[in-house]
């Protein structure tokens, strides 16, 4: 290109992405056609007259994010930067940072959840240590109504459970909270049905059907990443995982396909139904790290769960799957048709 090409290029591209004229509006000030407005375009990009960057924060991976979607027929898919390799601790064979989720995906969590809630939306929180990050994160939400959606691991250490959760955030919307004062997992059935009617208990079960945004976190089937797994005895724990246990989400266990086994053990906990949580418009889980990559996959399969905020370390494995990949989201598809 001669100076004045490069002049007339440099000229055209600053009309074009700088000051966001149309090609038609370039082409009558310079006195040329659209086309010849489209070729000056793209020659410039060709000689690297115009450089385009995509940039977004450095702990966010669009391209990862993106991939992860379009895989599973999600409606958001945000992949953080996991947390840098450490050496394990004396005597453990696992590094930190993977034995839970890092508390970074708690944060990120927080931000996207300031941009799905909007004015007069009941936002349902689910017990998880990820949930529990990320309302501490939380520092802006429209007004709405918080509803805890299922009990907690301890009832009686407040700081760990998610009836904080489920304060702090209706502290940051400035509206309603409704929390659960009872343990998720109880001895039997009738013990956890009785408890279902106790009145708080009901009246924040009412507000299941109405709830629009949900906040889950994910488990898998061992110590120390599954909360389930943990409140239960040996010969349970042997029982489910022969029933091929590989997830656990809000009490409900799926098998590596996403269909739900084990479902006596829903009647013994207080939480909210998979069948409600399928019919909430937006559900966010909020899991990562390589040991729970496929916790994850099978949650995604189940088709309960329309979002994810995760790191590269699960995102990467999940993304190594060959063929065409699930995509039960798009629908809410119910894998076992119940």
């Amino acid at each position: 290109m001669g100076p004045a090409e490069l002049v007339q290029a440099a000229a055209m591209a600053r009309r074009f992405y700088l000051e966001g004229k149309s090609k038609i509006q370039i082409a009558e000030e310079f006195g040329v056609s659209r086309f010849k407005v489209a070729r000056v375009l793209e020659t410039a990009l060709e000689r690297d007259l115009v450089r385009i960057e995509i940039r977004v924060p450095s702990e966010l991976d669009a391209e990862r994010s993106d991939a992860l979607r379009a895989r599973y027929g999600l409606r958001h898919a945000v992949v953080v930067e996991s947390p840098a390799d450490t050496p394990p601790a004396f005597g453990s064979q696992t590094p930190p940072d993977d034995a839970a989720d890092p508390e970074n995906l708690g944060e990120v969590a927080a931000d996207l959840l300031g941009e799905l809630v909007t004015e007069g939306d009941v936002l349902g929180l689910a017990w998880g240590r990820s949930t529990i990050h990320m309302a501490a994160a939380l520092h802006h939400l429209p007004p709405c109504t918080v509803v805890q959606l299922t009990g907690v691991y301890d009832a009686g250490t407040a700081d760990r459970g998610s009836v904080e959760a489920v304060r702090r955030a209706a502290d940051v919307a400035g509206g309603e909270a409704h929390p659960i004062y009872a343990p998720m997992l109880l001895p039997d059935s009738a013990t956890a049905e009785a408890l279902r009617r106790q009145t708080g208990i009901a009246r924040a079960f009412d507000y299941f059907d109405k709830v629009t945004v949900a906040c889950v976190s994910i488990g898998s089937w061992e110590p120390g990443v599954s909360t389930v797994y943990d409140m239960l005895s040996e010969q349970e724990r042997e029982h489910y995982a022969s029933l091929g246990a590989a997830a656990e989400m809000s009490a409900h266990l799926f098998d590596a396909e996403g269909r739900r086994i084990g479902r006596d053990l829903g009647e013994r906990c207080i939480t909210v139904e998979a069948d409600r949580l399928r019919r909430i418009p937006e559900v966010v889980a909020i899991a990562g790290g390589r040991r729970k990559a496929d916790a994850i996959g099978a949650v995604l399969r189940s088709g309960l769960v329309t979002s994810l905020v995760t790191d590269t370390a699960a995102a990467d494995h999940l993304l190594l799957e060959t063929g065409p990949g699930p995509r039960p989201a798009l629908d809410r598809a119910d894998p076992d048709g119940a």
